[in-house]
């Protein structure tokens, strides 16, 4: 009888244990996948696909931040994540191939956001998600991969560590951060069109400025003098690089000319304008025509 005691205590000790493990060995080696990001592959096995059921709906933090506290990414020279670029993956059964190298990489499509869903939880190149850092998500792409996004319809440019997988949505090509997607002014409508241009971490500004990092020309367009005719004003900045850019987009647009014009306020307002046009209906048509190719907020202002 007195011999059962201790049999009985080795037996709830082994139990007790036994439970601890399972407990350990939940999230903490195979952690719930968000949809957009894949489970870092392992050297014996696949990456597990997402699990959706059961968890809360994703969205922004409660807390308010101030988006001009916080720098670009900044690209410098990393080793690729050993269990975030897998020979292939599968995800909703479709098979997916990471590049082996992200040189030279451009493509234009659709950006969404992710955020307090996923806040804290692993990203596939092991690194935990944190809904406050310039980070983004791409499905082939390697881990880590340092890339310029630029929204195409404000001109607006940023810098992200691409460190997780996704989107997997069918149209989508990144998946940024909340931050990112603040900064690219993509709150709104939750996603938005936007160009991806990787940079070489070991040349970042060979083939590629920054945003930050772009000469103002020692001549912009001086305000149109009065009479000169009617313009279609596409965007006003304070920053000149965006303005570039979106004069770029819009000269791709419209035969019409395009030229940036820089104010004498300080700081000073850069605005972009196209003509001079003929008449309000000519600009109206124009209107229309850069509505329809996404280009929203436009106006007539005449000189």
């Amino acid at each position: 009888m007195n011999r059962s005691i201790p049999t009985l205590r080795c037996a709830i000790t082994v139990l007790t244990g036994l439970l601890l493990l399972a407990g350990c060995s939940g999230p903490a080696i195979k952690p719930t996948v968000k949809p957009g990001v894949v489970a870092p592959a392992t050297p014996v096995e696949p990456a597990a696909a997402p699990t959706i059921t059961g968890e809360p709906s994703d969205g922004a933090p409660s807390t308010q931040v101030d988006i001009n506290t916080i720098p670009n990414a900044v690209p410098r020279p990393e080793p690729y994540s050993k269990y975030g670029n897998p020979s292939t993956y599968e995800v909703y059964g479709q098979r997916y191939t990471p590049l082996k190298s992200s040189k030279g990489h451009v493509e234009r499509g659709i950006a969404s956001w992710y955020g307090t869903k996923f806040h804290g939880r692993r990203t596939s190149s092991g690194e935990p998600y944190n809904l406050y850092d310039m980070t983004a998500a791409h499905k082939t792409l390697p881990l880590p991969t340092y890339a310029q996004v630029t929204n195409l319809d404000n001109g607006r440019s940023i810098i992200v560590k691409i460190n997780d997988r996704g989107p997997f949505h069918e149209g989508r090509i990144i998946d940024l951060s909340y931050v990112a997607a603040m900064k690219l002014d993509i709150m709104k409508t939750g996603t938005g069109r936007v160009e991806v241009r990787t940079i070489d971490p070991y040349a970042p500004s060979a083939h590629l400025a920054t945003p930050s990092s772009k000469t103002e020309p020692t001549t912009l367009a001086s305000t149109p003098a009065t009479g000169q005719g009617r313009f279609l004003q596409a965007g006003a900045f304070g920053v000149y690089d965006n303005a570039e850019n979106l004069r770029n987009r819009l000269s791709s647009l419209t035969a019409n000319p395009v030229v940036i014009n820089k104010n004498d306020q300080t700081p000073p307002i850069y605005r972009v304008l196209i003509g001079p046009l003929s008449s309000d209906q000519e600009a109206r048509q124009l209107a229309d025509q850069l509505a329809s190719a996404g280009v929203t907020g436009t106006k007539l202002v005449s000189n």
